[in-house]
């Protein structure tokens, strides 16, 4: 039986990134005995000049059909005064929304031959692998009220402004992420850090409860409490403590971007955004994007690194297909093609040979 993907190539780099991944799926069912079947839409500003949205309402319907949602990049200044509900991230966000998106997984991978672009020493980042589970649709992102109030002058003739954002979760919602997590944390080094704030918000409070009952139930996970600030500091300080570290929507953001830098390239990182199982089919809704953004400024040029895109595929096979070895065996070539000395721009290094896009893609796909 055919697995169906939906691919959204996106704006800037992206559309160059996807047919690396279009190259590699070809590959794999030629070779490898898989059986992946294919459609491309548009998303981002791409769907904006096409339709006048994000992404089309047609467009979201293959994507909910889709076993897998397989995405590039959107953005760009040609967007930048587009209005702010069809603005092309809206594209992504309604696709986290719609296809129910809570847990957003983001791994920070240092491999051995970048361990020396690392901003830390390389003995505290070589064989770095951190996997931060982040809760994606609820928190102080999306909590109400959100808004600013006028309150009048002040006695120097001045406008006086309020502005509020809630932080809002539910028992259900912190539940559902931490389960994500540990079940993450069996199958890589069963040991799980929870981060928060409990010592000064009432949520944080909340979320350690909900996370220290859920833990009761994976008895062979090693499970630690860490506020979020001593996180952050630990992270820079010594990294290869966490494995996996589940926290809320707004520490997440901030963690996982910390972590990524510590591998020495934001742009050779990939993501994974899954939904709830559903119970008549045992599958989840998932979405597999690179963290990297649409970097117009290079686009076109055929100079972009696919790596976090390609990474971004293997994170499919392994979460949407369970393909395990398939997955490592992607995961095993790019590191492969790296300690040959193959470089894209942006991650060249001396001694090593500067390739194109296409040229990296060729090699991960030789490689295998």
């Amino acid at each position: 039986m055919s697995q169906k993907l939906f691919l959204l190539p996106g704006d800037g780099i992206g559309t160059e990134i996807m047919a690396e991944v279009e190259k590699l799926i070809a590959f794999l069912n030629k070779n490898k005995n898989t059986d992946f079947f294919y459609e491309k839409g548009l998303v981002g500003g791409s769907a904006y000049d096409e339709y006048g949205v994000a992404i089309s309402d047609e467009d979201m319907a293959k994507a909910l059909e889709a076993d897998a949602v397989i995405f590039g990049a959107v953005g760009g200044p040609k967007w930048d005064n587009v209005a702010y509900d069809k603005r092309p991230e809206a594209g992504l966000l309604r696709l986290r929304k719609d296809l129910g998106l809570f847990a957003n997984l983001r791994p920070a991978i240092c491999y051995q031959a970048l361990a020396d672009a690392s901003s830390l020493k390389r003995e505290l980042v070589e064989g770095l692998d951190i996997l931060i589970v982040r809760e994606l649709t609820g928190g102080v992102y999306f909590g109400e009220p959100k808004e600013i109030i006028e309150l009048g002058d002040n006695e120097h003739g001045k406008q006086q402004k309020r502005a509020i954002d809630t932080q809002l979760y539910e028992s259900y919602e912190i539940d559902r992420i931490a389960r994500v997590a540990f079940d993450m944390a069996i199958k890589r080094n069963k040991k799980l850090h929870s981060a928060d704030k409990k010592n000064v918000m009432i949520s944080g409070v909340l979320w350690d409860e909900v996370v220290r009952e859920v833990a009761k139930d994976y008895q062979e996970v090693e499970f630690h409490h860490i506020l979020a600030d001593n996180c952050a500091m630990q992270l820079v300080r010594n990294p290869k403590q966490f494995d996996v570290i589940v926290t809320d929507n707004l520490f997440g953001d901030i963690l996982s971007d910390a972590a990524a830098m510590l591998t020495g390239s934001l742009g050779m990182l990939p993501s994974a955004s899954l939904g709830a199982i559903d119970k008549k089919t045992g599958k989840r809704k998932a979405l597999y994007e690179p963290v990297h953004g649409s970097a117009p400024d290079i686009a076109g040029k055929n100079i972009a690194n696919p790596i976090a895109m390609i990474a971004s595929f293997a994170m499919a096979l392994r979460y949407s297909f369970n393909m395990i070895e398939l997955a490592d065996e992607i995961e095993n070539a790019i590191s492969g093609v790296l300690d040959d000395g193959l470089r894209s721009g942006d991650i060249m290094q001396e001694n090593c040979q500067q390739v194109s896009t296409s040229e990296m893609g060729d090699a991960i796909i030789a490689k295998l």
